[in-house]
């Protein structure tokens, strides 16, 4: 298993991402808020420590049923994704965080009653689950660039009909109780609570679209915002 620490640069985070994910699309927040935020910045950027784990494994999709089977452990995927894994030759299981000092970070803001911070603070965690995830793809691409393989858009239990109970079903295939430090709760929430896991297709035949949503039928989506 691929493992690899972070820091808060090496994630890329821009105001813009910032901005958009906090509400404010393509404006830019009052002076105040922008106060705030440098000020949540600086605070973050002491201490964060994100990181991102991944493996790959061969398995079989079947697009009749919607399943991906690795081993003994069949995953009910559903139609969307399944059809966008198809013609993979392997799969790529992923969990990506902000790690847990973020999480400590967010219930202290929380005890003090700073909402503003608080809120900041979501966003940031939001992006930050994100863009490490976006280093993660960047380290599964190098590391298939050697069999001339490609990867897909990276899908996640609770989003495009993949129920997010089958988080249970995920996380043992790691190997180990807690990838990347993240625990998995009996209703099958993570914590940290900025942690993102999921499955990617790579093979010499997938593609990775540019934009998604219009796979998916599930309109509250968060990712629908940065359209």
């Amino acid at each position: 298993m691929n493992k690899v620490a972070l820091t808060y640069e090496q994630l890329g985070i821009t105001s813009a991402e910032l901005y958009e994910q906090m509400g404010y699309g393509a404006s830019v927040p009052d002076e105040s808020i922008l106060q705030e935020l440098d000020a949540v910045v600086g605070e973050v950027k002491s201490f964060l420590q994100p990181s991102f784990c991944f493996f790959v494994k061969y398995g079989s999709l079947d697009l009749q049923e919607n399943t991906l089977t690795i081993d003994d452990t069949t995953l009910s995927v559903g139609k969307i994704i399944a059809r966008q894994l198809r013609g993979a030759e392997a799969y790529a299981f992923f969990v990506c965080t902000a790690g847990m000092d973020f999480e400590n970070y967010q219930r202290q803001l929380m005890e003090k009653g700073d909402m503003v911070r608080v809120f900041i603070a979501d966003a940031l965690g939001s992006v930050i689950a994100e863009k490490a995830a976006d280093r993660m793809e960047e380290s599964l691409q190098m590391s298939i660039d050697k069999l001339g393989w490609k990867h897909t858009n990276r899908f996640s239990p609770g989003y495009c009909s993949w129920h997010v109970s089958q988080q249970q079903l995920l996380f043992p295939l790691f190997g180990t109780p807690e990838p990347c430090g993240v625990h998995l709760s009996d209703s099958s929430l993570m914590t940290p609570i900025k942690s993102v896991s999921g499955v990617i297709g790579v093979g010499p035949d997938v593609r990775h679209l540019d934009y998604t949503c219009g796979l998916c039928d599930f309109d509250k989506c968060y990712k629908r915002r940065r359209r």
